[in-house]
């Protein structure tokens, strides 16, 4: 399941689909770091050289800035450009691909620039060109910082308008009703084992020759080539979701290059979790959030008139489930539509009361609001390639990152045990997923993200009850980062924690990005506003 910014997933494979970025060349590029190789041999010396050919290479070329295509949606003053990057770091003078980039100049003055701000907002699978936007749409809680940087947003390798891949049909992908995700037989297993083989399937057939370098140490040797075309002597990175990994994997194979890192909603880095445990634990935290939710719901009874209880408020949505199940609501709305829309609630305290709204209009008796918020639109034909598009690129990236169970008795075993404690996402979580067994790509072994020389302190923000990203992520990269900071936002669970409005939270952020420096112990805030129904 992916961990990435608002927005409503489409079903996948018949589940709740996917859940759920100038200076001479000597100054703008470093040498390969001596950690380049964090664990993985020779193969990585090669990738590591192939890096440092590419980052000298876009250093010199630099980066064409003009005013972006119309159909990008993205405004002027943001201009936009392409860097261009080996498909392979083992063979940087093979096969190149363009990845798309954008920025926005610093609001500061010339005196106050302190360089660029790269952001990736997660995923795997997210696009990052909306970030420049937060400028012009005057986002007060970014404004501190955008005095003293360009923001720099980018679509990594695989990703929108870089070089995008895909694995199935984008209208095919959103059709619905989809299976419901909880097998009631051995045989609803097999359908769905089925769907899992044949996605992966597609995924080579569509799209075979860039699946063995989806990979996130691919990623993260993009951004050093980013960070180089850009004239930036060392990199200033704000990661969120899946973004934290990138920057852990990247501050891991080049920490000399580091100036800045924040990383916020962590997933865990260590090798044992990436990916098949990491999804793992997201069933549990998941289940934890929605029951904060449906608390918060019944807290607010006398708004939504679902029950002063949260097991008032959960017969009510498995009362919703068994009957979309029986009767798919508006003919497209079945189980797996309803978790698609239901999870961003886990996901996100700015869900919560326009969940809860739709669902009170529900149980009143409008299915019309329901409909409208989890069926797939088929005339949103972008819509539905940027989501088929972000699946893909999930799918890929996870894959390839690491070896999965190949065996479906395991998978069966762990699902089956977890679904009974933690219904909520589990099986939903498992299918989309699944391709992973059947994979038909190389499967790599993730980096041992450590610190190595030249690593500055880096800030860590994380809520204590992100269901996509459980708290623990937070804690390993922690302890893996020596010199980093922990802020917790205490009984709170939003996923992304530095976009929102927290007195507690937002200054240190900008504290730590205008100055370098960080607090000498970690910090525990209280929580965010909560919801207003």
């Amino acid at each position: 399941m992916r961990g990435s910014r608002p927005k409503r997933r489409v079903a996948a494979l018949g589940s709740a689909g996917a859940l759920v970025t100038a200076t001479l060349i000597a100054g703008a590029v470093a040498a390969p770091t001596a950690n380049a190789d964090a664990g993985r041999g020779h193969g990585q010396d090669r990738e590591a050289r192939g890096a440092a050919i590419a980052a000298a290479r876009a250093a010199k070329a630099g980066i064409d800035w003009q005013d972006c295509p119309a159909d990008w949606n993205l405004a002027k003053p943001i201009q936009c450009g392409y860097v261009t990057v080996p498909l392979d770091y083992a063979k940087p003078h093979g096969k190149q691909i363009k990845l798309a980039v954008d920025r926005i100049g610093n609001t500061g003055t010339k005196a106050e620039r302190q360089g660029a701000l790269i952001y990736n907002p997660g995923g795997p699978g997210g696009s990052g060109l909306r970030f420049p936007a937060r400028v012009t749409s005057k986002n007060a809680v970014w404004a501190n910082a955008a005095k003293a940087y360009d923001f720099v947003g980018f679509d990594p390798r695989g990703v929108g308008k870089s070089a995008p891949i895909s694995c199935v049909d984008p209208q095919e992908f959103v059709k619905a009703p989809k299976a419901d995700p909880v097998p009631d037989s051995e045989a609803d297993k097999l359908a769905q084992r089925k769907l899992a083989r044949e996605y992966a399937e597609g995924c080579q057939e569509r799209s075979g020759a860039m699946l063995p370098h989806m990979t996130t140490p691919n990623t993260a040797r993009d951004l050093d080539v980013i960070r180089a075309a850009l004239g930036e002597k060392k990199l200033n990175f704000l990661g969120v979701s899946y973004g934290t990994y990138l920057g852990a994997v990247y501050g891991t194979l080049f920490p000399g290059h580091v100036r800045r890192m924040v990383v916020d909603s962590v997933v865990n880095p260590s090798r044992d979790k990436i990916w098949y445990q990491a999804n793992l634990d997201q069933d549990v935290a998941f289940e934890g959030r929605w029951k904060d939710w449906q608390d918060w719901v019944a807290k607010n009874d006398a708004t939504y008139h679902l029950g002063t209880t949260r097991a008032a408020v959960q017969a009510k949505w498995l009362q919703l489930r068994a009957t979309a199940k029986k009767n798919p609501i508006g003919g497209v709305v079945g189980p797996a539509e309803l978790i698609s829309f239901f999870q961003s609630a886990p996901y996100y305290d700015s869900a919560w009361a326009p969940t809860a709204s739709v669902f009170s209009k529900y149980v009143a008796g409008d299915t019309q609001a329901l409909v409208d918020a989890a069926a797939p639109d088929l005339s949103d034909t972008a819509g539905n390639a940027s989501s088929e598009n972000g699946n893909a690129v999930y799918t890929a990236v996870e894959c390839a990152d690491a070896k999965w169970p190949t065996s479906w008795r395991k998978w069966d075993r762990d699902n089956t045990r977890l679904h009974r404690d933690h219904p909520f996402m589990t099986w939903a979580n498992a299918w989309m997923n699944l391709p992973c067994a059947t994979w038909p790509a190389k499967q790599q072994t993730p980096v041992n993200v450590k610190t190595g020389k030249g690593l500055p302190g880096v800030l860590i923000v994380q809520s204590e009850r992100d269901a996509a990203t459980p708290y623990e992520g937070a804690v390993e990269l922690h302890k893996r980062f020596k010199g980093s900071r922990l802020i917790t936002e205490k009984d709170a669970g939003s996923h992304g924690v530095t976009s929102l409005v927290n007195p507690c939270i937002n200054p240190r952020v900008d504290s730590y990005l205008l100055t370098g420096k960080l607090d000498g112990a970690d910090v525990t805030c209280a929580p965010h506003a909560t919801p207003k129904p």
